[in-house]
């Protein structure tokens, strides 16, 4: 089961409707599909989103990335050989979606070796998560549509509301016209794409105490050491660390320090490998997490619900999986369908997933 070729395929499609935020605006999933392939004819799948605002990636970098230094260090490895494959990739600093994308299809050719689902493999907790939906900037009264939309078509109960205007208050107004129009029995919390400062996201909590909000994500800025602390010290719902915490080390030191009370474990940036090490520390630590969502397309959704209903402690809470429902269009065969509020793994060996040649032809950006 050696390593034979590792494959980086930049594709493009279009987002129906864009997704705004305090840190950036995505327009469209240009992003890597990654495939390793086997002396066996066994090919590893996975995606790879750039988040040139968020980890300094773009699409092009994690083409020459994997194509120019991984896919050299790696090619000849057995696909068994996790730890020495990541002991390469660690050589280089950064590159976390590329590397992410490497170990999940490492994972995915494992899964088809062994005759097994990836999701058995990791922990086989269950075979679905409830899915949470994220709500961009727009207008609020947009927003309330949106959300009542997806609740009424998808069965959807649970979102997640993008945060960090200003006037911090347009923000307030428009979770306290979610509250009223979706009502007590949906979960709401906030996400600030480290949008506000220490100060105005005290504020604006307080103005929401009365929401009944679940999670506050990264309402500041995360090199804002002492303000974050002290924002948190007096937060009395669960601070989520996401884009301060995106390696094992960092998590450590979010919470040790006391930046963060919980946190956003995405399989886009640390793979399945390292979202597990980051979910043992969480759960020894008694933290809190949620399955986060890198805007990923319906692969990386899928790999983002097969660790989820692995384990227990990341089944807890809904998981963000529905972005890709704002997309045109994918590369699947099979797409994946949201039903009564939940999403269900892939059945079949490995992933389960399969890329449609035509679609992959008629959206690759190399060809």
């Amino acid at each position: 089961m050696k390593i034979t070729k590792v494959e980086a395929v930049p594709f493009a499609i279009p987002f129906r409707k864009s997704l705004t935020f305090a840190s950036g605006e995505v327009h469209v999933a240009d992003h890597v599909l990654v495939r390793v392939h086997t002396d066996e004819g066994l090919i590893g799948t996975a995606e790879a989103p750039p988040r040139p605002y968020t980890y300094g990636e773009t699409q092009e970098s994690i083409v020459a990335v994997i194509g120019k230094v991984f896919a050299p260090q790696i090619t000849g490895l057995s696909a068994l050989e996790r730890e020495v494959i990541h002991a390469r990739l660690d050589r280089t600093v950064g590159n976390p979606t590329a590397k992410a994308a490497i170990d999940m299809a490492v994972w995915d050719v494992i899964g088809q070796a062994a005759g097994m689902p990836v999701t058995e493999l990791l922990g086989g907790w269950s075979d679905r998560m409830r899915v949470s939906h994220m709500v961009g900037f727009a207008p609020t009264e947009q927003m309330v549509a949106e959300a009542e939309r997806v609740r009424d078509t998808y069965g959807i109960t649970t979102f997640k509301v993008k945060v960090g205007r200003r006037p911090y208050r347009l923000d307030v107004e428009a979770c306290r016209a979610l509250r009223t129009a979706l009502g007590d029995g949906v979960e709401l919390y906030i996400d600030g794409n480290r949008g506000w400062s220490a100060s105005e996201s005290a504020r604006a909590l307080r103005e929401m105490d009365d929401l009944d909000l679940d999670l506050a994500e990264e309402l500041c800025p995360a090199d804002d050491v002492l303000g974050r602390r002290w924002l948190v010290s007096q937060t009395r719902i669960p601070f989520v660390a996401d884009e301060s915490a995106p390696t094992p080390a960092d998590v450590t030191r979010e919470l040790l320090g006391g930046s963060a009370t919980a946190i956003s474990i995405k399989t886009a940036r640390t793979g399945f490998t390292a979202s597990t090490r980051v979910l043992n520390q969480c759960e020894a630590m008694g933290v809190e997490v949620v399955i986060g969502n890198q805007i990923d397309g319906q692969i990386g959704t899928l790999c983002a619900v097969a660790f989820g209903a692995a384990h227990r402690a990341t089944t807890r809470r809904a998981g963000e999986l529905s972005n890709f429902l704002d997309m045109a269009d994918d590369l699947l065969t099979e797409p994946l369908v949201i039903e009564s509020g939940t999403l269900r793994v892939r059945e079949g060996i490995g992933l389960g997933l399969t890329i449609d040649s035509d679609k992959l032809a008629h959206f690759r950006l190399d060809r």
